[in-house]
């Protein structure tokens, strides 16, 4: 018997990912697959557990789809993913509404779970987390000019302030077989933008000790009918010159490069267990810009580390004066349970940490105004993502916007212009941080 099953993805793309694979098995298994949970047999929310406003969202949705349930507009829920994975027992203790629990060892056990709770039981699987099956079919939830191609699972890097390896097992790369194979399906299917993901995608196919590389990935990549590959995230110290050469060399992989870095003080690296100093990362910067001079450079930083003072503070925004990345996600230190970084001494008051992120942030916008005001008056090719009816104009990204984390540019258009297609948009104004243009006939 089909039942209706509904899912929510929280978190990040690669969580996504897991969650279409799950969409497919589910499909595959004959029962009908929504995004609405209301009115739904099952709600399968997968969550994100990484750090505390992940958590509080998930807790948020979780109270959300009960509510649902409580109203008779939805029978059970699943809670999947790194929240049910890290705290099942708060979850069994604090939230009874929830009926069934899947840890990241277990997305595959979806079909069974969904059918158990069905049948009146509990079924709560955490299946080995160091084991996951990656390859399979997947129900690609974005539009359909882009889709996320997932490259390895878990992380070995050990950062201090980091849950992930305790919560998706260690680094394992996917073949580079099972790859090629999904990405043509996708460009088959008319994706337009691949975006190349991992925890770390640097470290792609060392584990695989067959000579595999991500440069050796892209090369093939580049092969394929997509117009763009763009990558999310490589860590500076495993950034080797022949993946620079290749990025450099392939006209379809984006000079839009997501280094995180964290910090820029040796010590506060060190602290971290962050494996490069500041020369290295001002030496790699300066690498890159040489091979790429229009390389638009996204980053992630952690304000308020244990043992950041004032000093380091104000190295690291003497250190963003003069890189001028013009793209950065600022954080906040979480001391996270079961991280070296949540029991170090000198702690920094939340408060300094909070208005360290705040000036780390406007110090940012400065630099992100400036790279707007150099695009005036450029072309600048535009993938197109609709009509933005509150705008009253077409809105798309370029090159340097990645989806959901960047700006947008905002251009008129005499005729119409299809979603998914790209167009050369002359950038004529700055809007609230968006470029704003009009479409070159």
């Amino acid at each position: 018997m089909g039942y209706k099953v509904a899912f929510q993805s929280l978190g990040c793309a690669k969580n996504l990912v897991n969650t279409e694979q799950m969409m497919a098995l589910c499909r595959d298994a004959g029962h009908a697959v929504t995004g609405d949970p209301e009115g739904a047999d099952v709600a399968v929310l997968n969550t994100c557990g990484f750090i505390e406003s992940a958590k509080s969202e998930a807790i948020d949705s979780i109270l959300e789809l009960a509510a649902l349930k409580s109203q008779g507009k939805l029978k059970k829920l699943l809670v999947a993913g790194c929240l049910a994975q890290r705290y099942p027992d708060d979850i069994r203790a604090e939230l009874p509404e929830v009926d069934g629990l899947l840890g990241t060892g277990s997305y595959t056990d979806v079909v069974s779970a969904v059918e158990r709770l069905m049948a009146g039981e509990r079924p709560e699987e955490f299946g080995d987390i160091h084991r996951t099956y990656e390859d399979g079919e997947r129900w690609v939830s974005t539009p359909p000019y882009t889709a996320y191609l997932k490259i390895a699972e878990g992380c070995s890097n050990g950062c201090a302030f980091c849950v992930i390896p305790k919560l998706r097992g260690r680094y394992r790369s996917r073949s580079m077989e099972a790859l090629l194979d999904e990405a043509e399906g996708l460009a088959r299917r008319g994706v337009k933008e691949l975006i190349v993901i991992a925890q770390d995608i640097t470290r792609y196919g060392l584990d695989l000790k067959d000579g595999t590389t991500l440069a050796k990935l892209l090369t093939e990549l580049c092969k394929l009918d997509f117009h763009w590959i763009r990558l999310h995230y490589l860590y500076p110290e495993a950034i080797t010159d022949e993946l620079i050469e290749t990025i450099a060399a392939q006209p379809k992989v984006l000079h839009y490069l997501d280094i995180p870095i964290q910090h820029c003080n040796d010590g506060i690296l060190k602290a971290m267990r962050r494996r490069s100093t500041k020369a290295e990362l001002e030496a790699l910067f300066a690498r890159v810009r040489a091979a790429m001079p229009d390389v638009v450079l996204r980053t992630s930083l952690i304000c308020g580390l244990p043992g950041e003072g004032e000093a380091e503070f104000e190295e690291l925004c003497q250190f963003l004066r003069e890189q001028k990345l013009q793209r950065a996600g600022v954080f906040q230190f979480s001391p996270e349970e079961g991280t070296l970084a949540a029991v170090m001494e000198n702690q920094v008051e939340p408060e300094t940490a909070a208005r360290r992120v705040e000036l780390v942030v406007d110090l940012q916008s400065r630099i992100m105004d400036e790279y707007n005001e150099q695009r005036l008056g450029t072309c600048m090719e535009v993938l197109c993502e609709g009509f933005d009816g509150e705008a009253g104009c077409y809105a798309g990204r370029t090159y340097a916007d990645s989806v959901d984390i960047d700006g947008r540019v905002l251009f008129t258009a005499a005729g119409l212009v299809p979603a998914g297609e790209f167009v050369w948009v002359r950038i004529t104004g700055v809007s609230d941080g968006d470029l704003t243009g009009e479409i070159e006939e």
